[in-house]
């Protein structure tokens, strides 16, 4: 069977992911101030980050549109998946499910499905991944999917950022316990909620510290992990982002380990030197 997966560009693409031709990464676009960013294979992220840093006010980002998914569902394939940034975090998921809607109204025998990662960045990676190691078994579609959210259901997203600002502003942080950070350089450790909202789980004084922890936190909570795919995504800081894997490594078990640089709206809500891990 043929089969496609749309990954929002949250989600990154690696190298073998790309050169599959089984992926296509459906573009978000960020604005800071009159500057517009497209999440394709023209952003810049260290003028992105740059434009960032000199801006006062906030970025903003809009989801892809449900046209743009559409097209993709539209195209000759036996089965087509695609998954978004978590729907409490988003517009993706909704945005894919109209175009879902309206795609299917034409073609009622068509196999589409939208996974709600409840994850971000490399999670969705990973979830891609899933899906097409699925379809490589020669699984069905129903099993596919059935798995998927099965694995979706026991993965966990953990962060660590240099700053919260533009999670706070765009209103990412409902269930956030607020803290007084910036004095103290209080550093949050950020997990995922079942819903795949976002919430406190620890703090540390300083980055490394926090880093360190977040490492120690994610190894406490993981089990069954020999089979499954560990990922860390930094933003412009490969040397962290090389330094938290290998303290992964050396705690969890696991068949693989990925490492990659945020895209654009990974950069634009993680921030410059921010680290996300997902197993």
């Amino acid at each position: 069977m043929s089969y496609k997966v749309i990954i929002d560009s949250c989600g990154e693409l690696t190298e073998d992911m790309k050169a599959s031709g089984h992926f296509t990464s459906a573009p978000l676009s960020m604005d800071v101030d009159q500057y517009h960013f497209v999440d394709d294979d023209t952003f810049d992220q260290q003028e992105f980050l740059r434009r960032v840093k000199e801006s006062p006010n906030c970025p903003k980002s809009a989801c892809p549109s449900p046209e743009f998914y559409q097209k993709c569902f539209e195209e000759d394939y036996d089965h087509i998946y695609a998954v978004t940034l978590s729907a409490a975090l988003s517009g993706s998921y909704n945005s894919a499910m109209t175009a879902r809607g309206m795609v299917l109204e034409d073609h009622p025998d068509k196999k589409i499905y939208v996974f709600d990662s409840k994850s971000a960045s490399i999670g969705e990676t990973l979830i891609g991944r899933r899906i097409a190691e699925l379809e490589e078994q020669g699984l069905s579609f129903e099993d596919v999917v059935s798995r998927v959210e099965d694995y979706i259901s026991g993965q966990v997203t953990w962060f660590v950022l240099e700053s919260l600002d533009t999670l706070r502003k765009n209103g990412r942080l409902s269930n956030f316990q607020a803290i007084v950070a910036s004095a103290l350089k209080i550093k949050p450790i950020c997990s995922s909620t079942e819903d795949g909202q976002i919430q406190q789980a620890g703090q540390a004084r300083g980055i490394n510290k926090a880093l360190v922890k977040m490492v120690e936190m994610a190894a406490e909570s993981s089990d069954h992990t020999q089979d499954k795919e560990i990922a860390v995504s930094h933003v412009n800081n490969p040397e962290r982002g090389r330094m938290v894997l290998e303290a992964l490594k050396e705690r969890i078990p696991a068949k693989n380990y990925i490492l990659e640089n945020g895209r654009g709206c990974t950069s634009m809500y993680s921030g410059d030197g921010g680290i996300i891990v997902v197993l």
